[in-house]
């Protein structure tokens, strides 16, 4: 009886939405707030049924902040439990802009690339000939490759976008190569270069996370491999002093740090203040302090 009388009160405050008083509209929207996702299915039935562009866009506003509201909780309780699904963390950023976007077809085209590289996987090959049968399925046969004339495009951050187009920027490719390696028992981990993401294929039985990593791969260049001294080189030419954090895999929670840096900056150079700000109280969720 009460989800029949809370039906009943959607579909009122509904139809109040295109009520001329402003103060009458600020009590609905509040009111509607409240019911979250229950109003939502409501709220885009009126849209569909409306031609007043002034309630199209209350609408709108409403459905969009319900959906920012769940993105948030979601991206807090993914840090707070520990953020240990980098994949979940990238789909919770994927929401930001694709609120309706079914991901269990992103985790479908994920796992046909990991099946394919499956089979030709073989017990005694070496670390360096299972990133070369990765680089030749995810580069060679599904043709993933760094977005360079677009780099600063936001779609390069979103998943399904970059599984769509196979075109994505150091960090996306970076997180579903990785997803991928993982899934396969292949140890190969983000890690957080100053104005790059490159990762690293890591010794396990290294108890000195440091010193761990094997050698490195760029996910952005067709999944070159590449040592330490590289990495060395490219600090110089940047004149940064070394750190350990340079070298060492990083954290699921600072990868999904920097998506976010990366589509602040991406929407900064579209005038997207809005977004901006929206994606600022994402990164506030992920501070440092609050874990």
């Amino acid at each position: 009886m009460k989800e029949d009388s809370n039906v009943r009160e959607i579909d009122a405050l509904v139809k109040l939405l295109d009520d001329p008083d402003n103060e009458v509209f600020l009590h609905v929207q509040e009111k509607l707030l409240e019911y979250g996702n229950d109003a939502i299915l409501h709220l885009e039935s009126a849209w569909e049924k409306s031609l007043d562009t002034m309630m199209h866009e209350r609408i709108e506003n409403i459905v969009h902040t319900i959906q920012f509201t769940n993105v948030k909780q979601d991206l807090n309780l993914w840090y707070q439990s520990g953020a240990f699904d980098l994949l979940q963390g990238a789909l919770i950023i994927n929401r930001y802009q694709f609120p309706d976007l079914d991901e269990q077809v992103i985790i479908n085209q994920i796992e046909e690339i990991k099946r394919e590289i499956w089979v030709g996987l073989q017990y005694e090959m070496s670390s360096i000939e299972k990133i070369k049968l990765i680089n030749h399925v995810f580069y060679g046969q599904y043709g993933f490759v760094g977005n360079t004339k677009n780099h600063h495009d936001p779609q390069n951050s979103y998943l399904n976008q970059v599984l769509e187009s196979k075109k994505g920027n150091q960090i996306s490719l970076a997180i579903i190569y990785s997803t991928i390696a993982q899934k396969l028992d292949i140890p190969v981990y983000g890690v957080n270069l100053p104005q790059h993401f490159i990762l690293g294929y890591i010794d396990e039985s290294n108890p000195d996370r440091e010193h761990a990593v094997l050698f490195y791969i760029n996910a952005f260049n067709k999944g070159a491999i590449f040592g330490k001294h590289d990495v060395d080189q490219f600090l110089r030419q940047l004149n940064l002093e070394p750190q350990p954090g340079f070298y060492a895999p990083c954290s699921n929670a600072e990868i999904v740090r920097r998506i976010i840096r990366n589509l602040i900056s991406a929407y900064e150079n579209l005038g997207a203040s809005e977004k901006v700000e929206e994606l600022k109280q994402m990164q506030d969720i992920l501070s440092e302090t609050s874990n």
